[in-house]
């Protein structure tokens, strides 16, 4: 079936499965020796070419799941149900994305601010990144993910996430392409629209970032449509009310 074609979030689970890491296995043991993990934060490798975890470190304290049973299917499974048809859709728009670029060592990684439900039930906020770990002939073959807990996350109706690689323009506008009918604001935007509440017209952002100005119309108006506002002094204060902007 063609990807576009599959419900939301099963393209990317199509690659998923509740296989969890040997960690006794020498290449689990190099990982372990070699991957620095900083504190409160929680870290996976998962490869597509073995469809199962390869490596899997600070779970346990992080989400209740003990290193040896956390799956790359349970990782996706405990989002927070609000926030999951937003995420699947965007696991599913990037390994569709990656899936159709020649990759090489390109550091392709995207962002989310999301909350995942702790094994004992309670919602944890969390900043999940998830890029690119190891290729063959262009093409991925495992990916990493780190996640940290946050307390200082302020969710509101709108979801943040960011793209970063060589081509990130294209990765990121593509994921905005897509997941336009979602309450959803990309880091770009933010960006562009954190100096509009400050004051400055498009011409001074446009300098600043060394773009066009109609670069950066297509960041901000589009955006008139997506939260249903009508002016940029409205779009200003749903951006406030929804924690968008501090």
């Amino acid at each position: 079936m063609h990807p576009d074609k599959l419900a939301f979030g099963s393209y990317s689970k199509a690659f998923i499965t509740d296989v969890p890491a040997d960690l006794t296995s020498p290449e689990a043991l190099h990982f372990k020796n070699t991957i620095r993990r900083f504190a409160d934060e929680a870290i996976y490798i998962y490869s597509f070419k073995e469809n199962k975890m390869l490596y899997a470190d600070g779970w346990e304290d992080l989400l209740g799941y003990a290193d040896n049973e956390i799956s790359m299917l349970t990782i996706v499974n405990i989002t927070a149900p609000e926030y999951a048809p937003f995420s699947n859709e965007l696991n599913d728009k990037a390994l569709m994305f990656l899936h159709n670029k020649y990759i090489g060592d390109e550091p392709y990684s995207f962002t989310i601010e999301l909350k995942k439900i702790h094994k004992n039930g309670t919602p944890v906020p969390l900043i999940s990144k998830v890029g690119v770990f190891t290729t063959e002939q262009g093409k991925v073959t495992s990916i990493i993910g780190h996640s940290q807990k946050n307390e200082s996350i302020k969710f509101g109706n709108v979801m943040r996430y960011a793209a970063y690689g060589p081509e990130k323009s294209e990765f990121e506008e593509e994921l905005n392409k897509q997941l336009f009918r979602y309450y959803a604001i990309s880091e770009k935007e933010k960006d562009a629209l954190s100096l509009v509440a400050e004051g400055y017209s498009f011409k001074e952002i446009a300098a600043r970032f060394g773009v066009s100005q109609s670069a950066i119309e297509k960041r901000i108006l589009p955006m008139y449509k997506r939260f249903n506002v009508k002016s940029l002094t409205h779009l200003i204060s749903f951006a406030f009310a929804n924690h968008i902007l501090p």
